[in-house]
């Protein structure tokens, strides 16, 4: 596989020459193959600590359900840097995937995937990393502007940066916030959009990168309550 690309022990100067570089590896096509399994990935970690807890789910397709899920504690190697988070989030995200049993046949992230000032967001990196299908979908906006959006669920919108076009603005629930769509690597956008409504259910996250976020929240919870112990014995 192709994974040891670079080195993780850079610098921010470093890491933007590897986006810079890795960049036209990114390859966009149509997803070449049926979708059965779909994954959803997160990763959560507070502004000034460098604990970092990580999720992986995969989903039948046809039904929404887990069938699997992975989840991983570490420790972040690279500082907290906005446009270069990749490098701080994706060797925990390469480190649940390979304890994955079932590999999903598209990958979905919490982030940016084209949709980024450098084109090359954490989807795009770890699709290029892993050689597998990836998909952005984020919660905030990192880059681009796009028109107001219609109220129904489903409406969906041009992400721009410039003239060039990054991505979709996707309301998945009526008079909810939208969230950012972008291909990663191994799709293109009508596929991505097609697969992010796919597995929309009652919430405005899509269920595998829902699901992921709801296990990296149990699992800081988890921390919290085990802290608190380990403190009230100390007293």
């Amino acid at each position: 596989m192709p994974r040891n690309l670079h080195d993780w022990n850079l610098t921010p100067t470093e890491a933007v020459a590897v986006q810079h570089r890795l960049r036209s590896k990114v390859r966009i096509k149509s997803l070449s193959r049926r979708v059965r399994f779909v994954g959803g990935a997160d990763v959560s970690f507070n502004r000034f600590s460098d604990k970092l807890y990580t999720a992986i789910v995969v989903l039948d397709l046809s039904t929404l359900e887990v069938i699997e899920s992975v989840r991983v504690r570490s420790v972040a190697r690279f500082p907290y840097v906005p446009g270069l988070l990749s490098f701080r989030e994706a060797p925990s995200v390469i480190a649940a995937w390979d304890h994955l049993q079932q590999k999903p046949d598209v990958l979905m992230l919490d982030g940016q995937g084209l949709a980024h000032p450098r084109r090359f967001g954490l989807a795009c990196h770890l699709g290029v990393l892993l050689d597998t299908p990836t998909i952005g979908c984020a919660k905030s906006l990192l880059t681009g502007i796009h028109e107001e959006l219609p109220t129904p669920a489903g409406s969906a919108v041009p992400l721009m940066d410039r003239d060039e076009q990054v991505g979709v603005a996707l309301r998945t629930k009526r008079n909810v916030a939208p969230i950012y769509v972008s291909v990663g690597h191994l799709a293109d956008l009508p596929s991505a959009v097609d697969l992010v409504r796919r597995t929309t259910g009652k919430y405005r996250q899509p269920e595998p990168t829902r699901q992921a976020h709801l296990l990296v929240n149990q699992l800081r919870r988890e921390d919290l309550i085990r802290n608190q112990k380990q403190r009230n014995k100390q007293k």
